[in-house]
This record gives structure tokens, sequence and C-alpha cells, in this order.
């Protein structure tokens, strides 16, 4: 996108570089764009940090838990080898940036370890782990989904009777009803990035460990799985794709617009964003 400037009194626009844009779209990636552009060119085009918070932190942690867990032969996967892992992984955690950097009080923290500690159990509620026929965990998927360069990590693929299973395992609380529908669209990709380099995908799973609307004190985890579906995965690869032109279109224009709306107060970049910084002083009743 171009701006005119006057020199000399003679009117000449004057270009704007394209933006340079990512090599590849992970699901993460196209959910932030079309949740706000402007948040998604300040993480991936500005590279701003993104400190994760308690919630991110304690996802990370558990799913390093479950993979190491699954790493274990049938038979001994069970809570008191969970419990060990947690014991011998913690350390490195709590030694991490990103976690001293959240400032935990020794209550925050001891409340930090047992509620991602309730995950692990709500895992072992939800699958019996001695069961599970590992192909591979944490898979990382580079292709390409309807000409669009793909790259995500799998939490695990899984072998049933039936064939191969995508699973996903989330730490935060399930979605109502009418959301499903749209946290699926990861699995769908991931099956579809699976399927591009030979492989057939049977279901797709995600694994809800425990947290609860009502919070983490009222647990119940959820399972939401479905059978392999070639117009929902289509579907979502034409959205991948559509999100990745939309990228492309406000990059040559230099464009990305803020989404205003109940995330800007939560949002890192709140900062450099004026409009997300008027919406959280509105919806909080702050003077500007």
């Amino acid at each position: 996108m171009g701006h005119a400037v006057t020199v000399d009194a003679v009117t000449v626009d004057v270009v704007s570089p394209v933006t340079r844009t990512p090599q590849s779209l992970s699901p993460s990636g196209a959910s932030t764009f079309r949740q706000c552009p402007r948040r998604w060119k300040l993480r991936y085009i500005d590279k701003l940090p993104d400190p994760p918070g308690e919630p991110a932190m304690r996802g990370t942690f558990v799913h390093r838990v479950l993979e190491e867990l699954l790493a274990a032969a049938p038979g001994q996967r069970t809570l008191d080898r969970a419990r060990s892992i947690c014991g011998d992984l913690w350390p490195q955690t709590a030694l991490d940036p990103d976690f001293e950097a959240l400032e935990l009080s020794s209550d925050d923290e001891r409340s930090f370890r047992w509620n991602a500690w309730r995950d692990v159990e709500g895992y072992f509620q939800l699958v019996d782990p001695n069961d599970v026929d590992v192909v591979d965990r944490e898979r990382d998927m580079r292709t390409e989904l309807g000409g669009v360069p793909f790259r995500g990590v799998v939490d695990l693929v899984d072998r049933t009777a039936d064939g191969l299973r995508v699973n996903d395992y989330k730490t935060g609380r399930a979605p109502g009803a009418r959301f499903v529908d749209s946290r699926l669209t990861q699995v769908w990709l991931y099956a579809a990035a699976i399927e591009s380099v030979g492989d057939e995908v049977s279901e797709v799973r995600l694994l809800y460990l425990g947290e609860t609307a009502r919070g983490r004190d009222d647990r119940q985890p959820i399972e939401i799985s479905r059978h392999f579906d070639r117009a929902e995965t289509n579907s979502a690869v034409a959205e991948h794709r559509d999100t990745w032109e939309r990228i492309g279109d406000a990059a040559q224009t230099g464009r990305f617009e803020p989404k205003p709306g109940p995330l800007c107060s939560w949002c890192p970049y709140r900062a450099e964003c004026p409009e997300g910084q008027v919406e959280h002083q509105r919806r909080h009743g702050i003077a500007a």
C-alpha cells in the first residue's frame, strides 16, 4: 500500500514495502490471525515477546509428563510412574525463565503443581495409557495443505483397531456445545497433514483433562472424538487456505487491522495497540 507525499509542489506516490510473512502457517497461528490480525502481526512479524502465562506453562508441563509417560512400555504407565515423572521434570520447569517470570508465591506454586497433577489424573480418568498403541509422540508435521505450507505438532498419534487416531491434550476448560466444531478444526488439520504424507486416519480426539467453567476445584475430564470425516477435513483445510490468503493480502497492503473485544484486556501487546488499549479502558471504566 502506498501513500502520497509532496516534493517541490509535486505529489508522488511512495509504495510501502511488502511485509515479509512467515514461511508456514500453524493451526495456532491461523487461529490468532482470525482472532485479531494486529495481534498476529505483533507476534509473527514483529516478533514481540509473548511470555506464557500460568495456564500455558501448566499445559506445557502436563504435555511433557504425558509424553514421557507414553514412552514407557505398556504395563508400566501407572499413576506412580506419572508421579515420578512429575518429580523428575519439575526442577527444569521451576528454573525456566518464563516460569520464574510469573513470580508465584509459595502457595501459588503449590497450587500450580497440584493443578498440573490433577490434569494428569484427568488423563487417567479418560484413558488407560497401558492400552495405548503409540505410533508417534509430539509428531512434528511439515507439509503442504491446499497449497499452504503447514507446520504443526501432534501430541499423540496412536493406533486403534480401525487405523490411526490423532490426539490433542487440552488443560483449559472444555468448550460449550456450540464451540465444539471450531475446536475440532485443529485436529482435522492434523489429520489432513498426516494423510498428506501417505497415512490414513480413522479418528480424531480432543482430551480435555478436567478444568471446567466453575473452576479447577470442580473438574470433569471430557473426551471429544469424531470418526474421520473427509468433508470436515476439507473444510478445515479450506479455512486454513483462506486465512493464509488473507495474511498475504494484509502483507501486500501493510494493514493488519485490530479486532477490539474482550480479549484485548488479556493481550500481551495491548500497550502496542491504541485500539486495544481504548477497548480495555472502555470495558473496565478506566479514564483515558
